[in-house]
């Protein structure tokens, strides 16, 4: 589905592009689809030379769930000193808190197509436990307990 953006991507920047074909939801749950992507990464940082790669200007991507896997990579491989550093992420629409989906952007945003609120639920269930069974509860905003809210307000809030 992303051939030819990354076709498009590899020519206009003089870029060579490696997209990683990971594991998909609900067949292969968390952590999958993550372990595929480090691993793919890693293993192309160990081999730059072979591909003929500047080690300094490898930089992740993804858009979705491949947004969220892309700062997942990135955030693991930020403290290792055996691989080079990556010099950039970037994130199209990522999916990166599930905490709250009653925060504006979700209200505002909650009937625009491709992805409804709803859906972005659903597929976040899919991805985390192949189970949609607590959805309501998500929505609600009940499946984080209180003090796991308070913990992470500063980082997951309207303001």
């Amino acid at each position: 589905s992303h051939e030819r953006i990354c076709q498009y991507i590899a020519k206009e920047s003089g870029s060579l592009v490696v997209s990683v074909g990971y594991r998909l939801a609900p067949e292969h749950k968390y952590p999958a689809a993550y372990e595929d992507c480090l691993n793919a990464t890693q293993h192309f940082l160990q081999h730059l030379e072979h591909y003929g790669v500047d080690p300094a200007r490898v930089t992740v991507c993804g858009d979705s769930a491949g947004g969220n896997l892309a700062a997942a990579v990135s955030q693991t491989l930020a403290g290792r000193s055996d691989l080079p550093r990556l010099r950039a992420q970037i994130l199209i629409y990522p999916g990166l808190q599930a905490l709250d989906f009653n925060l504006p952007s979700y209200q505002q945003n909650r009937g625009v197509p491709l992805l409804f609120r709803e859906r972005a639920v659903f597929y976040s269930l899919q991805y985390l436990q192949g189970d949609t069974s607590n959805m309501e509860e998500v929505l609600e905003g009940s499946h984080i307990p209180p003090d796991m809210r308070l913990k992470y307000g500063k980082w997951v809030s309207p303001d």
